[in-house]
């Protein structure tokens, strides 16, 4: 799989949850009560560190690439003011910067760099794409996507999370998306499902909230003899 075809984003702390009943009213009570979550955990995350792991999902083989890194992250209620740094370890060394609504994934082993905007990135690129989902306030999921509760369930085997289904409104470059939110609001998995049905899970573990991120680590040259390639 070529470094194009592996990225689109996310979170951990382990709580326990209070039971809910499964009617639809006591459904939308609990869906009104993460979102809410979500809001303040938004409105409190200045940044963020944290490992990473992404699985993708090659729908037609039935087949999984599995990824391991960490990830720096600024959140901002703007798209393109979001940034990522994602240093992946296996199952090679890459390095993903995300900024502007462009990325650059650069390549060592290969010495190429991979450049490009955003919204077109799949693959390992595509995992900002996954992660912009936190900066978004309920106000913003309730304008562009129907959410849904879909009820509790267990990450990374001891996390208590609320799993929530986004559907967009309107025409996107995915069809739909799944959050897992943590009791503080935190989504601390993320998986986005292309049109394909080829999808992209990330979950991130030891999270580090608001820790120092300068904004210099966001900034990634490769070396001169790097080969450039337009994603």
């Amino acid at each position: 799989m070529t470094g194009i075809q592996k990225v689109v984003s996310i979170f951990a702390f382990t709580v326990l949850f209070a039971a809910f009943t499964v009617s639809n009213v006591s459904a939308q009570g609990v869906l009104s009560d993460i979102l809410k979550r979500m809001d303040t955990n938004n409105k409190g995350l200045k940044s963020l560190k944290s490992n990473i792991k992404m699985s993708k999902h090659n729908a037609q083989l039935d087949e999984y690439d599995l990824y391991e890194g960490t990830v720096q992250y600024l959140p901002s209620a703007v798209k393109e003011q979001i940034r990522v740094r994602i240093d992946w370890a296996k199952p090679v060394v890459e390095h993903l910067a995300v900024g502007g609504g462009q990325y650059i994934l650069y390549r060592p082993r290969l010495e190429q760099a991979i450049v490009g905007k955003v919204d077109n990135a799949k693959g390992n690129a595509g995992a900002g794409g996954a992660l912009a989902f936190m900066s978004m306030n309920r106000e913003q999921l309730r304008a562009n996507y129907d959410v849904t509760y879909i009820g509790e369930e267990t990450v990374n085997g001891s996390v208590k999370t609320w799993h929530i289904q986004l559907k967009p409104k309107a025409a996107n470059s995915y069809k739909g998306a799944d959050l897992w939110v943590d009791v503080n609001g935190m989504p601390v998995q993320a998986k986005v499902i292309e049109k394909n049905n080829d999808s992209t899970t990330i979950q991130l573990t030891i999270i580090e909230r608001n820790a120092t991120v300068p904004a210099s680590v966001f900034q990634l040259k490769p070396p001169k003899n790097t080969k450039i390639i337009q994603g």
